[in-house]
Order: C-alpha cells, then structure tokens, then sequence
C-alpha cells in the first residue's frame, strides 16, 4: 500500500486527560485506507513530518483517530496545537510502518505499551476483535502515574466484556483509586520490564508486538526472549527506526 498525500479536516479535538488528546480526522475513506498498526505523518511545515500511530481502525467512513501527548515546551507540539487552532485541517502522509495485524492469524496476541503506544495497540484490539472475537488478548499498558492510562475505562470495558480479555495497568506509582472489579483487570506496580519479569509468562506461542521508547521495547525485549518466545513472531516499529546493533 503506496503513500498519499492529502489535507483532512479536524472534526474534534478531546482531552483524554490533561497531558493527551484525541484528534479526529476525517477525509476519503478510500485515501484513509490502512492496515491496523500503521501510523501516519502529519506536516508542521514544508520540511516537517511528525509520525503518529493511527488509534483506529480501517473504517469505512472517512474517519480515523489519533492520540498526540502535548509537550508544552516542544517547538513541534506547540505548532500542532496552533494548527489544530487556527486552520481545523492538517496535512498527513500515511499510511507508513509494517508493524500490522496478520489477517490470518489466531495466535494468541500480548501487547505492551507504555504511555501513548497504546494508539497503536487500540487499532490491533478493535481488528482482532472484530475478526476474531474468540482470541485471547493479552493488554499490558504501562505509565508513570494512573492518570496517565488515559482510555482506561476502554480497555476496562474490553477486559469485563470479553472472557479471553486481560488489562494489565503497570504504572510505577500506587493506584490513585482501585481498578475496577474483574478478575481479568489486574495492577502491576513498578517499571513494565520488572513486571513482565515478574508475571508467569509463556510468550512462546504468541504475537507480540510493543509500542513505547526503544528504550522500553528494548528492555521488554530482553526479559521475553529469557522466557522463551519465537523472535519472528514480535513486532515493533521500533525495530525499524531505532535498531539495537546486535554487537
């Protein structure tokens, strides 16, 4: 699937919580195709590019979904915010990345990621849950600080409406108030490596894909492969952009 070019309209903008908002896009469906686990491109200026992991779907309906953390004291943030402002449209280029959802495979699916990597694995979730409602779906989503697990309420909903449905909410700090109740929505507290180090954990079978700093993916990647997993079944962009020098 080649790259396009193309100016779509702002339909909305929501905090999700004080650090994160949602942006939705809307343009030609058939210009908006992607594969779940692709991201985007969006033009600051003639000479830059910022890559976002597309939170939704391929939907038919011209419409797709982002999640933009806010650095107040970034340059490139500060000029998305002002755009999003002043202009209600925004450049993208998409779709880019091969870190997608296999179409055939039923293998069981652990997701990590910490902070807004959770855009990408939201993709995943909703495509395999509507290709294969019967998979299991392992979630594990990692922040500094509870608030910052800012669609918890969604991935709560999946964990209480799905029985082969788990949520994993690392976060370093104790909970500011208890997940909610279910036998399937479990707390881990402490970085995500030591929590994955931690768990009882037979990756061997599964799909794996990551999304965070390469410095988490990195350090989830050293705590699986100690317990076993099939390394062409893991899949992250970080390999691709940030490649570890196996010397």
């Amino acid at each position: 699937m080649s790259a396009r070019t193309m100016t779509c309209r702002v339909t909305e903008v929501e905090d999700l919580n004080p650090d994160v908002f949602g942006v939705t896009l809307e343009g030609r469906a058939e210009a908006l195709a992607h594969a779940p686990g692709q991201y985007l491109e969006l033009e600051l200026d003639e000479s830059t590019w910022v890559p976002f992991s597309i939170a939704s779907g391929n939907r038919d309906d011209g419409r797709l979904e982002l999640h933009v953390q806010h650095w107040p004291e970034r340059s490139n943030s500060a000029r998305l915010r002002e755009l999003l402002r002043e202009t209600g449209q925004l450049t993208v280029r998409l779709p880019g990345g091969d870190c997608v959802l296999e179409e055939n495979s039923t293998r069981p699916l652990l997701l990590i990621a910490a902070g807004t990597g959770f855009a990408q694995m939201k993709a995943l979730i909703e495509a395999a849950l509507a290709r294969h409602p019967e998979r299991r779906i392992d979630l594990w989503w990692a922040a500094r600080e509870h608030r910052e697990l800012y669609l918890e309420p969604l991935a709560t909903h999946w964990a209480q409406t799905y029985p082969q449905f788990t949520f994993h909410a690392v976060t370093e700090f104790p909970l500011a108030e208890p997940l909610a109740e279910g036998e399937r929505l479990i707390h881990h507290q402490g970085r995500i490596d030591e929590a994955l180090e931690a768990a009882d954990l037979d990756p061997v079978e599964c799909d794996i894909y990551l999304s965070g700093s390469p410095g988490m993916v990195y350090a989830c990647l050293d705590i699986l492969e100690d317990k076993g997993i099939d390394e062409a079944r893991v899949f992250s962009d970080v390999f691709s952009y940030a490649p570890r020098d196996k010397a």
